[in-house]
């Protein structure tokens, strides 16, 4: 497994096909280009295939979140999420603060995570 912090090579239609594996969805190339601009993209390759991703946003200083982090289903278990949390700490400049999907909870304390604030969503109405 090959690992990269910050990959910059990561682009649109690769995170979108391999994102498409995890979490079905209807995404725009160009705004998930402007999206991994904007993100610390933490990557793991098996060869040349992407099979897990974990993003960090943060403004640097005092805030950062983990916007999602994905592995391939047929890739789970294998300890790629951990080893992606693992360089999520080691590399974010801040505290990171995040949510996580009901039932996977035991997975982010088995990782050394702490429960904090409670967490809430504003959605935006669809067009």
């Amino acid at each position: 497994m090959i690992y990269k912090v910050d990959d910059k090579s990561l682009t649109a239609p690769v995170f979108i096909s391999f994102a498409n594996q995890v979490w079905k969805g209807n995404y725009d190339v160009e705004k998930t280009r402007m999206a991994l601009s904007k993100t610390m993209n933490i990557t793991a390759y098996d060869n040349e295939a992407l099979v897990g991703c974990l993003r960090i946003l943060s403004d640097g200083y005092y805030f950062g979140t983990i916007t999602e982090l994905l592995v391939l289903p047929e890739y789970q278990g294998q300890g790629i999420g951990s080893r992606l949390l693992q360089l999520a700490k080691e590399n974010t400049p801040t505290v990171l603060y995040f949510g996580a999907q009901p039932g996977i909870e035991h997975f982010y304390e088995r990782n050394g995570c702490k429960r904090s604030l409670q967490s809430y969503i504003i959605e935006k109405p669809k067009r």
